[in-house]
């Protein structure tokens, strides 16, 4: 799916003028005339950035960054801002905004915040992926593999994991072996921060 910046304002001629720079800079843009047209065009949709007005009519910047919170969409947000809306926006990165400009702005402080937008992006979509990576693996354990992680990712030897389980540790290595070769670690180390993003991920859903 190619990165977009997004470009949610009101005035027409704002959302020309930035295309015609981001467009000149070798960005593929798609604007908007209100946050409500950006979120029934682009749902679901989380790769690339929005470049946004604070103030609009109907939703604003922060109600739009708010909605795209709810809705679990990662996708990186600047907004722009005049200067009596500083405020408003210094509270939308708390918020969620990555970024935000203070109008005037020249052109190269825009191309580097949306730079800046557009490595978060990916940089979180890698980071997601590697987090469903290791759910995905750790679905592929039995119970009582499971069980074994669960001592293994408590830094238990054999012995005690055999003594808990009530195994011989022979049959607990064959397990302990079969764990790493499924889950495609090489260290209890690179184990522990698998079981960490695993579990991460089942409290955030």
């Amino acid at each position: 799916m190619s990165r977009v910046v997004h470009v949610v304002d009101d005035d027409a001629a704002v959302r020309a003028s930035l295309r015609f720079l981001l467009e000149s800079a070798g960005f593929t843009v798609a604007d908007h005339a209100t946050a409500e047209a950006f979120l029934r065009t682009t749902e679901g949709e989380n790769v690339g950035c929005v470049l946004t007005d604070v103030r609009m009519p109907g939703l604003d910047g922060l109600g739009l960054q708010a909605r795209l919170a709810a809705g679990g969409r990662g996708i990186p947000v600047i907004v722009m801002t005049g200067h009596g809306d500083v405020p408003t926006a210094v509270q939308a990165m708390k918020v969620g905004a990555l970024d935000f400009l203070e109008k005037p702005f020249d052109d190269e402080q825009l191309l580097d915040a949306v730079r800046r937008a557009l490595a978060a992006g990916d940089a979180t979509r890698a980071a997601e992926a590697v987090v469903a990576a290791a759910v995905a693996r750790l679905a592929t354990l039995t119970p009582r593999e499971r069980e074994v992680l669960e001592g293994m990712a408590a830094g238990q030897a054999s012995k005690e994991i055999a003594r808990d389980l009530g195994a011989s540790p022979r049959t607990i290595e064959v397990h302990r072996m079969r764990v790493m070769e499924k889950l495609q670690v090489r260290s209890l180390p690179e184990l522990v921060r698998l079981v960490q993003a695993a579990r991460g991920a089942s409290r955030q859903a």
